[in-house]
């Protein structure tokens, strides 16, 4: 699966800051893009991170930038690269001067720029605890490899205005969906997990999950996703009898290895078509098991992602979308 930076964040259109000699003309008007602060100094040379984010504060109004994106400098691979938590504290120091902030994206990296599994994460916590008002976060990668840093972490918090949280990653520690499954997140209406596997280091749990997919801390919920997963089987057995599915507009569990075994589950469960959208994009489901999910369920209105229909290999493997 490939790997593109952002296009759009918060429903704007993501514009690089560009660097010292490298502007075309104005910029645009603060709160009208989402920001991408980006700079690799190994390929390109220019200005050191540290420099762009300042620089950065001080040339477009801060109190009026709406969504931002953090790429190469401000996070990087196991072995070159930003450090997580040096972006985290110019961030939290920054929080009184981004006041408007409404969006962050944190280390939107390509597959040239570092394997998903080798982005290196941090706390994450900081960041909503010092945005109040934030109302989207993404967050790309969990590991911590050879810098020291901790990997991804997420300890239980309270945010009142959180609207959408989405992981990406091909190994989801367990810390991290227990410190979400036990935070208070009332405004929450989308919520997007990648797990990945074992080998990329997965340690979650279907027992991690049990919470969420109650939904007891997550009364605004209406989008769930639970995806890229080697355990995908055994999610939608889970999610077939989950008290949060009667209330979700859509449900997404692809990019992972479902078979005809987990999509009998879900159909053999509580019934799905009040949804909008169920997406099962990337799966190993025979013709059959998918004529059959169509035929349930595109009659009431439910659309239906099947599309990236694998192969099960000969030797029996199977793979996730986004693992290394």
């Amino acid at each position: 699966m490939t790997i593109d930076q952002l296009g759009t964040l918060h429903g704007l259109p993501v514009f690089d800051f560009p660097a010292p000699g490298e502007e075309r003309g104005p910029l645009p008007p603060a709160g009208e893009v989402a920001w991408r602060l980006a700079r690799d100094e190994m390929v390109t040379g220019v200005e050191p991170f540290e420099t762009c984010w300042y620089r950065f504060l001080d040339v477009v109004d801060p109190a009026q930038v709406r969504a931002l994106v953090l790429g190469a400098g401000a996070y990087g691979s196991e072995l070159s690269g930003g450090d997580p938590e040096e972006t985290v504290g110019r961030l939290v120091a920054a929080s009184d001067r981004l006041s408007g902030l409404e969006a962050l994206y944190l280390a939107d990296l390509t597959h040239e720029e570092s394997e998903l599994s080798w982005i290196v994460q941090g706390d994450v916590t900081p960041v909503l605890a010092a945005y109040p008002r934030l109302l989207e976060l993404g967050v790309r990668g969990s590991g911590g490899g050879f810098s020291g840093a901790p990997g991804l972490e997420l300890t239980p918090v309270r945010h009142e205005h959180l609207r959408v949280l989405r992981l990406e990653n091909g190994g989801l520690p367990g810390e991290v969906a227990r410190g979400l499954a036990t935070s208070d997140l009332p405004s929450l209406r989308r919520l997007d997990l990648w797990l990945g596997e074992e080998a990329y280091g997965c340690s979650t749990t279907l027992a991690d999950l049990a919470p969420l997919l109650d939904g007891d801390r997550l009364p605004a919920l209406r989008h769930l996703g639970l995806q890229n997963s080697e355990m995908q089987d055994e999610i939608a057995a889970a999610v077939a009898g989950a008290p949060v599915v009667a209330r979700l507009a859509s449900l997404h569990l692809g990019l992972g290895t479902l078979t005809d075994t987990g999509a009998a589950a879900l159909l053999s469960g509580q019934p799905l078509t009040h949804l909008e959208e169920l997406d099962l994009n990337h799966h190993y489901l025979s013709d059959p098991l998918m004529r059959r999910l169509r035929e349930t369920l595109e009659p009431f209105g439910v659309k239906v992602n099947l599309n990236g229909q694998e192969q099960t290999g000969e030797d029996g493997d199977r793979y996730i979308a986004a693992g290394e």
